[in-house]
């Protein structure tokens, strides 16, 4: 049996596009390490991409969030910096218009790992959705969340979802890095 690791949005438009900020790009190194551990490895690697189209405005998300990011086929859609680098052509990638991916979850059901840990951003939005999707999924597998792989623009919110994953039964490591205000 192998782990998984499920990097989530780590796109330009998260990092230092529409809805970047400083503590996502803080994360990048930490996350490209994760990757290169599960990939020495032979380790499984998913991706997940927040995916939208030109009408994003008109959606009802566009409607509470009027900031378009991550529309497809832009700059802002793609994976930023070193981890667009070292995605490799056998990862399996899901594109979601929400912020949980219920195909990640029809895929994960059907798995056995020996445990799962999630990355990426935005902690409190899609972080979360996907860690109790995989949780729901996977619920004898162990479900990890490393507090120096995951970033809020908020730090309040940040925290909350870390406390909220936690009360799940998810795993959570370095939560004192989810403490430290910066």
């Amino acid at each position: 049996m192998k782990k998984l690791l499920i990097v989530i949005d780590y796109q330009n438009d998260f990092v230092n596009g529409s809805l970047g900020f400083e503590k996502a790009k803080k994360i990048e190194n930490n996350i490209a390490e994760k990757i290169k551990e599960y990939r020495n490895n032979n380790d499984e690697i998913i991706f997940t991409f927040d995916t939208h189209n030109e009408n994003y405005l008109n959606t009802l998300e566009g409607k509470n969030l009027p900031v378009p990011h991550c529309i497809i086929n832009t700059e802002g859609h793609k994976l930023y910096g070193k981890i667009a680098d070292l995605k490799s052509d056998i990862d399996k990638c899901f594109y979601k218009c929400t912020y949980g991916s219920d195909e990640l979850f029809e895929y994960l059901k059907n798995r056995d790992y020996i445990s799962v840990e999630i990355c990426g951003v935005v902690t409190n939005i899609c972080v979360i959705a996907n860690a109790v999707l995989a949780k729901t999924a996977l619920f004898e597998t162990p479900i990890y969340i490393d507090c120096k792989c995951v970033a809020s623009n908020d730090d309040d919110l940040n925290l909350a979802a870390i406390k909220v994953m936690e009360s799940l039964h998810i795993k959570i490591n370095n939560k004192d890095f989810a403490e430290v205000k910066s």
